[in-house]
């Protein structure tokens, strides 16, 4: 039997199928039209078209499988189609899982994001249980993956054997879009980054959220959810730990929360004219204000989450954004 990844030619997706392929796992992946393939270029997998908005082509892709990783999602913090995030993250998701139960899947790993279990302040280590509390923040992916979650529980109250992953905030190689956690990371080094806020964050190594979705299919609990993050930090310290690693200075300017506000809003409306993401999201300011420190207890406990020390993350990260022409030559 075959496993199924959707999303596999993204950041977190291409990090699940190569986990999968070091297993042996025969492994099929959905690819749109527009996919960049990059990658999975040169990977032994099976592709097969597939979009979350159409119905007829999951039921082809799922065919044959036993196992399913939905990795595939809209995200952005800032879009000029706020429909698309709950078309792909919710319709699409529910669209996938109705497959999948109809199909008779063996298990399925459904990726979410800590962002439903609420930003509760720096310190304040969220567990799984965590409420979401998002709904002022104004961001679309964060709002949207909270109903697709719920909707994915129901699919498991009516017999779909689903896990649910909980990534925080992922960095690590081969983010080609890069991702807005990339573009963090990208922007300081560039000295694109004008200041920061007094903010919270958790941060983890892609691989080991990739190794987090792997033992959830085979140690995850049907109707659990799982938290893969790693290590708590503020939000200036991240940034000083990267622009350090980077051979740079770091943003000095810490700005206040009114200030960094109005600067996002500068920065969305630069984003309307030029069509481009903004360099800080209203969202992320708001989110980044809130705080979001999270308990991996369970992860590592029920699951064996590894955990890869954040400066050795962020070290590779940077010499493969360096390798692959994101970072300017100083």
């Amino acid at each position: 039997m075959k496993t199924l990844v959707t999303g596999a030619t993204g950041f977190i997706g291409s990090t699940v199928v190569r986990e999968l392929l070091k297993e042996g796992v025969d492994v099929r992946v959905t690819v749109r039209r527009d996919s960049d393939t990059r990658n999975i270029d040169g990977l032994d997998v099976e592709r097969v078209p597939g979009d979350t908005r159409d119905r007829e082509s999951l039921k082809d892709a799922l065919r044959g499988c036993d196992t399913l990783y939905h990795v595939a999602a809209y995200f952005a913090h800032w879009s000029l189609d706020r429909d698309l995030f709950y078309e792909v993250n919710v319709r699409g998701t529910g669209n996938l899982m109705e497959e999948a139960l109809a199909q008779g899947l063996e298990k399925v790993v459904y990726t979410s994001t800590a962002n439903t279990v609420g930003a509760h302040g720096a310190g304040n280590l969220t567990d799984e249980h965590g409420e979401f509390n998002q709904w002022k923040t104004g961001d679309h992916y964060a709002i949207s993956k909270y109903f697709a979650e719920i909707a994915v529980k129901r699919f498991c109250g009516r017999g779909l054997p689903v896990v649910i992953v909980n990534p925080t905030l992922v960095i690590g190689v081969r983010d080609i879009k890069p991702t807005p956690s990339g573009k963090l990371i990208v922007d300081i080094v560039n000295r694109d980054m004008p200041g920061y806020i007094d903010g919270a964050t958790n941060i983890i190594d892609v691989k080991d959220v990739a190794r987090g979705h792997v033992l959830a299919a085979r140690k995850g609990k049907v109707g659990e959810t799982y938290i893969l993050g790693n290590e708590n930090v503020t939000v200036g310290d991240f940034f000083r730990l990267v622009a350090e690693t980077g051979g740079v200075k770091p943003p000095r300017l810490k700005l206040p929360y009114p200030v960094a506000l109005l600067l996002a809003y500068g920065f969305h409306a630069q984003a309307r004219l030029t069509k481009k993401p903004p360099v800080v999201s209203l969202s992320q300011v708001r989110i980044g204000k809130m705080g979001e420190h999270f308990d991996n207890s369970k992860a590592v406990t029920e699951l064996g989450l590894p955990l890869t020390p954040l400066e050795t993350t962020v070290e590779k990260t940077i010499d493969w954004f360096a390798g692959n022409g994101y970072l300017e030559k100083a």
